[in-house]
């Protein structure tokens, strides 16, 4: 199914592209929330319309957002939680998360949508991007450390890991010979029984 895009879609593409995209996600999602229409010959004759009326709008949003995309850039979010042994947290910090803690901090609502990561399961530093436009998406960083512990043990604990681990020098081929040393040290032993 050929569609013409009438508003920016994430992972899509822009608005006035035009896209093939599945039957049932043209049908079920794109035409019937309003993100794009079918790509007739009347449709084809309004791209540059769209193109244009697409980028004065992306361009007062880029504008309106640019303010708290500095604001969101520099935010460090800490969250406590259980976890095991193993550094694994029993449960994960998930989008809704990351978005009701960034929404406190600066005073903005920020859906669980716009927050892109995989939910967390381990202690440690991580990233998330927050997609406020498909121009801006500025990064945060999230730490996540132990409950009564400090988020900077965690930082700590992450520099040393990294301190101790040498780099990776490349594998050679293991070959399949049996070691020089190991087989005359086992002869002795057997003249020496026959020996006694």
């Amino acid at each position: 199914m050929k569609v013409l895009l009438v508003k920016d879609v994430y992972k899509l593409g822009r608005a006035g592209d035009i896209k093939k995209v599945a039957d049932g996600y043209g049908r079920n999602f794109l035409l019937s929330q309003g993100f794009a229409v079918l790509a007739t010959e009347g449709a084809l004759k309004q791209v540059q319309k769209i193109k244009a009326q697409a980028e004065i709008h992306r361009t007062a949003q880029n504008e309106e957002l640019k303010g708290l995309s500095d604001q969101i850039k520099g935010v460090t979010l800490t969250f406590p939680a259980k976890a095991g042994e193993t550094d694994k947290l029993y449960g994960s910090i998930t989008t809704q998360d990351v978005a009701t803690a960034l929404a406190e901090q600066v005073r903005f609502e920020v859906k669980r949508q716009q927050v892109d990561m995989q939910p967390i399961r381990s202690l440690g530093e991580f990233t998330a991007r927050i997609r406020l436009t498909m121009d801006l998406v500025p990064e945060i960083k999230i730490i996540v450390h132990r409950e009564g512990e400090s988020a900077e043990s965690v930082t700590a604990h992450a520099e040393a890991e990294k301190a101790e681990k040498p780099p990776k020098a490349p594998k050679e081929k293991a070959s399949r010979k049996p070691k020089e040393e190991e087989a005359p040290a086992e002869e002795p032993k057997a003249e020496e029984l026959q020996a006694e």
